[in-house]
């Protein structure tokens, strides 16, 4: 009989694993995430049981290291439709890790399968969420947008556009004031 996967689960590891990533994704610091990652590897590697209080820190661990072929983001799509937590001889032929995170992946294979097949499918789904973030903009937003930049100008301080909506009289009381002489002949 097959496992299931713990849909809350994994959307709680997807958000604080997004969450701990983007922390670190700084334009400033280019290499902050890369050398958060390598310490986190080299300290879970030591101590898998780090993980039991914090599984989120091994998708981010893994992040942008662990590749999904076509045919394998199909399988994960109907795994994960289908809540189905894969075996371990189809979950090995699924995933494609980096060379350099193998004894990584070794340790906590022999830690814990289920959270190394759990971090990958947060894994895939980190994936599918950052491809789809930005996204195409639908026509409603961009009309709201307007209609937002519109209703600011209108409330604009100054007369540009010609609409006062001041008190009547307000701005007219210096109509009267002339300089050096115009308006007099």
């Amino acid at each position: 009989m097959s496992k299931t996967f713990d849909k809350n689960r994994l959307e709680a590891l997807k958000t604080d694993a997004y969450e701990n990533i983007e922390s670190y994704n700084d334009p400033d610091t280019p290499k902050a995430l890369e050398k958060f990652t390598a310490q986190i590897k080299s300290i879970l590697q030591a101590d898998p049981k780090m993980l039991q209080s914090v599984p989120e820190y091994l998708p981010v661990a893994l992040y942008g290291r662990v590749k999904f072929s076509a045919e394998s983001n199909l399988k994960w799509a109907a795994w994960l439709a289908k809540n189905t937590m894969p075996v371990w001889d189809e979950f090995k032929t699924s995933v494609a890790f980096n060379n350099a995170d193998l004894p990584l992946v070794k340790t906590i294979r022999e830690f814990n399968e289920e959270l190394l097949i759990e971090s990958c499918a947060v894994l895939f789904m980190l994936n599918k969420h950052v491809a789809a973030a930005p996204g195409p903009r639908d026509q409603h937003d961009e009309d709201d947008e307007d209609s937002d930049e519109l209703s600011f100008r209108n409330e604009a301080e100054d007369d540009y556009e010609g609409q006062d909506d001041d008190e009547e009289g307000y701005d007219d009381q210096y109509d009267e004031i002339t300089f050096n002489r115009e308006g007099r002949l």
